[in-house]
C-alpha cells in the first residue's frame, strides 16, 4: 500500500522544510530562536517557484506528493537583506524576525487546482561567525492559492517559466 509522501519527503530534508497554503499576497513573519549569541551571524534570502503536476490532498486536507512532478520553474530570486526582512531581536540570546516578502510569484493561478500547481521555495540561510564559519538553512514551502486580483490561468503559460525535462 502507498503511503502519503509529504513535501518534505519529495524534497528532501523531514527536519529543515516546512508546507503550508498561502495566497500570493501573504507576507508572513516568523520567529527564529537560536538560543544562543548570534553576534556577527549573517542571513540570506532566497526563493523560487515551482510548477508540480499533479497534487492529490487526503480526506483531511494535507497535500500527497506522492504521484507528483516538477514539470518547470521561475527564476529563483534574492530577498535584499535589511531590517524589514531580517531583524535581529535580541543577539544575546539569538532571536530573529524573518520576514518573507507578499508578492513572490505573481503569475496565474487554476482556482483549486491539482494540476500546474505553483509552489513557492523560501530558503532562509544564515552563516554563523565561529571559525569555521557553520552555514545552515531552513526552508519553506508555500502552494499558491487562487484569491481575487490573481489573474486566473495556467501557470506553464506565464512569461519566465521554464519547463523542466529530464533526458
Amino acid at each position: 500500500m502507498a503511503g502519503v509522501l509529504s513535501f518534505s519527503d519529495y524534497l528532501g530534508g523531514p527536519d529543515n522544510i516546512q508546507v503550508e497554503q498561502i495566497f500570493p499576497s501573504t507576507k508572513r513573519t516568523f520567529a527564529y530562536n537560536f538560543n544562543t549569541n548570534i553576534t556577527g551571524w549573517s542571513f540570506a534570502i532566497d526563493y523560487q517557484t515551482l510548477v508540480v503536476n499533479p497534487v492529490t490532498y487526503d480526506r483531511n486536507g494535507i497535500p500527497n506528493f506522492s504521484a507528483s512532478q516538477v514539470i518547470g520553474f521561475f527564476p529563483k530570486v534574492d530577498v535584499p537583506i535589511d531590517s524589514s526582512s531580517v531583524n535581529v531581536v535580541n543577539a544575546a540570546v539569538g532571536t530573529v524576525n524573518i520576514t518573507i516578502p507578499g508578492g513572490m510569484y505573481t503569475g496565474a493561478i487554476i482556482p483549486d487546482a491539482r494540476k500546474n500547481v505553483p509552489i513557492t521555495i523560501v530558503g532562509i540561510t544564515w552563516t554563523t561567525a565561529d571559525t569555521p564559519t557553520q552555514v545552515n538553512s531552513h526552508r519553506w514551502a508555500f502552494i499558491q492559492c487562487y484569491e481575487p486580483d490573481v489573474s486566473i490561468g495556467n501557470p506553464i503559460l506565464e512569461n519566465n517559466y521554464t519547463p523542466f525535462t529530464v533526458a
